[in-house]
C-alpha cells in the first residue's frame, strides 16, 4: 500500500505546482522514492517544463510545491546540474527573536547610504557594516569583507534526517553551486552571512550549511554561519553552529540580536494621540483582512517598494503560498497601501502613493503612520479603545460584537466573523507591542 498522499490540497495552484505535478507523473517520482528512498533529477529534465532556477530553490517550507508538501519531500542540489528528492528534514524554524533592540547610527560622513531606503539585501549589509552592527555582533577584531557571490562547493558528504524513516541518509555533494551574500573575516573567525528582506517562519538550512562545509575545510579559524533578516527598520541577526559538522540537522542557535539605526521608542501617549486624531473611513469594498501578522503586511509593502510584482512573483519569490499572497495583498489593499491592476490578465501589485510616502518615513513616524492606516477603520479603533479602557485585550466574542456593529463589507457568517476577528486581534496586538517606553 502506498503511504504517500497523491490528492492535492484545495489551495490555488502555482506555476511550480503544475510543473512539478507533470514531472512527478512523467518520471513516477513517488514510485522511485518508495522503492529506493530517493530520486535524482537533472536540471535538463526539470527544464522540460520550466526553468530550474524557478523550480528547485525553495527558501521556506511555505514555498514548497504542493506535491512536495503533501508527501513531506524536499529537493537539494548535489552537483551543478543534478538534484536529489527525498524525505529530507531540510528546514529550520527561526527561534523567537530578542525583544531588545540595540540602537546604532550611521557615521555623519556617510552620504551614500540612507537608512530609510534599504532596497536590497546588499544595501542592508553595507548599512550593517557602516553602522558597526556586523562588528558588534561578531565581537571580533580587524573585520574586513572577503568572499561573496557564487562559487563551487567542492566535494563533501553529510548526514541528513529522513522524515519518513527517522534514520539518517548519506548525501554526497560534488561541485554544486553555492552562493554567499557576504563574508566578514576577523582575527579569530569568518562570518558567513545569508541576508533576506522577507519575513518567514523558517529557512532552508542548506543556505548556511553548504557554505559552512566549504569554508570550514579551508580555514583554521572558526567559521560562523549567520542569518540576517532586515525588515521595517530592524536588523534581526541569528548566529548558528553545527554541533556535528557532517550532520545537516545538528544546527543550533548561538546568539540572536536585534539592531536599529533609528530610535525605536514609542510611548502609549504616541499611540493614543493617533487613536484620537485619526479620521475614520468607511469600509472599502475589498475583502476584510485575513492576515494575522501585520509585520508581514509591512513586509509585502517593502517588497513592492523595489518593484511591481505579479501574484505569481510574490508567491514564488517570498515566504507566501498562493492563498497567503491573496490574503496579504488584499490586506494591504484594504489599508490603501497597495493597488491591484491587471497585466496580461494576471494581477499586478504596486505601491500606492500613500504606501510609498509611509515607507520613506523614519522608524517612529512610519510605525505611527501604519497605526493611523489601521485605526482609520472603526473596528480596529474600537478594539484598541477597549484595550486602553480595560487594560486587557478583548476576547474573541467581544471583538465579534464590535465587528457586527461596524457593518463590514461582505461578512455575513458567524464563522467568517470569528476567523476575521483573529486579524483584528493580531493587528491591535502589533500596535500595543510598539509601546516600549
Amino acid at each position: 500500500m502506498r503511504w504517500w498522499c497523491e490528492i492535492m490540497s484545495d489551495r490555488p495552484k502555482s506555476l511550480n505546482d503544475i510543473a512539478w505535478e507533470s514531472l512527478f507523473r512523467k518520471y513516477d517520482i513517488l514510485g522511485h522514492i518508495e522503492r529506493a528512498g530517493q530520486f535524482q533529477i537533472s536540471a535538463k529534465q526539470i527544464k522540460e517544463v520550466r526553468e530550474p532556477r524557478l523550480m528547485a530553490k525553495f527558501d521556506h517550507t511555505i514555498n514548497l510545491p504542493q506535491i512536495f508538501a503533501d508527501n513531506k519531500l524536499c529537493i537539494l542540489p548535489i552537483t551543478r546540474g543534478d538534484y536529489i528528492i527525498s524525505h529530507f528534514d531540510a528546514y529550520h524554524k527561526f527561534e523567537p527573536d530578542n525583544s531588545q533592540i540595540t540602537k546604532v547610527s550611521l557615521p555623519t560622513y556617510i552620504q551614500s547610504l540612507d537608512s530609510n531606503n534599504i532596497s536590497s539585501e546588499a544595501i542592508a549589509l553595507n548599512c550593517a557594516v557602516a553602522t558597526g552592527i556586523i562588528a558588534d555582533f561578531l565581537g571580533d577584531e580587524e573585520i574586513v569583507s572577503t568572499v561573496s557571490g557564487r562559487m563551487g562547493s567542492g566535494i563533501f558528504d553529510f548526514n541528513i534526517r529522513n522524515l519518513r524513516s527517522k534514520n539518517l541518509s548519506r548525501v554526497t555533494v560534488n561541485n554544486s553551486q553555492i552562493e554567499i551574500d557576504a563574508a566578514y573575516e576577523g582575527i579569530r573567525s569568518l562570518g558567513l552571512f545569508e541576508a533576506k528582506r522577507d519575513l518567514s517562519d523558517d529557512f532552508l538550512v542548506r543556505q548556511l550549511y553548504y557554505p559552512y562545509r566549504v569554508w570550514r575545510s579551508r580555514m583554521t579559524k572558526s567559521v560562523r554561519p549567520v542569518f540576517l533578516v532586515y525588515s521595517n527598520g530592524i536588523y534581526r541577526i541569528y548566529e548558528y553552529t553545527f554541533i556535528e559538522p557532517d550532520n545537516y540537522g545538528s544546527i543550533s542557535l548561538v546568539q540572536q540580536k536585534n539592531y536599529s539605526v533609528e530610535d525605536t521608542t514609542i510611548t502609549s501617549d504616541d499611540i493614543q494621540r493617533v487613536l484620537h486624531s485619526v479620521v475614520r473611513e468607511s469600509d472599502p469594498q475589498i475583502p476584510f483582512p485575513q492576515a494575522n501578522s501585520f509585520e508581514r503586511v509591512i513586509n509585502i509593502c517593502e517588497l513592492l517598494d523595489v518593484q511591481d510584482l505579479s501574484r505569481n512573483d510574490v508567491t514564488e519569490r517570498y515566504a507566501f503560498d498562493a492563498r497567503q499572497t491573496n490574503y496579504y495583498t488584499d490586506a494591504a489593499r484594504y489599508l490603501g497601501l497597495i493597488e491591484k491592476e491587471k497585466e496580461n490578465d494576471m494581477p499586478l501589485y504596486r505601491l500606492t502613493d500613500k504606501g510609498r510616502t509611509i515607507l520613506k518615513m523614519g522608524y517612529k513616524q512610519r510605525q505611527l503612520a501604519f497605526c493611523a492606516a489601521i485605526l482609520s477603520h472603526g473596528v480596529f479603533a474600537d478594539t484598541l479603545q477597549s484595550y486602553f479602557k480595560t487594560g486587557v485585550m478583548p476576547q474573541k466574542n467581544d471583538i465579534v460584537q464590535i465587528m457586527r456593529k461596524s457593518h463590514l463589507y461582505n461578512i455575513d457568517k458567524d464563522s467568517t466573523y470569528e476567523r476575521r476577528s483573529s486579524t483584528i486581534k493580531g493587528w491591535v496586538n502589533w500596535i500595543v507591542g510598539l509601546i516600549n517606553d
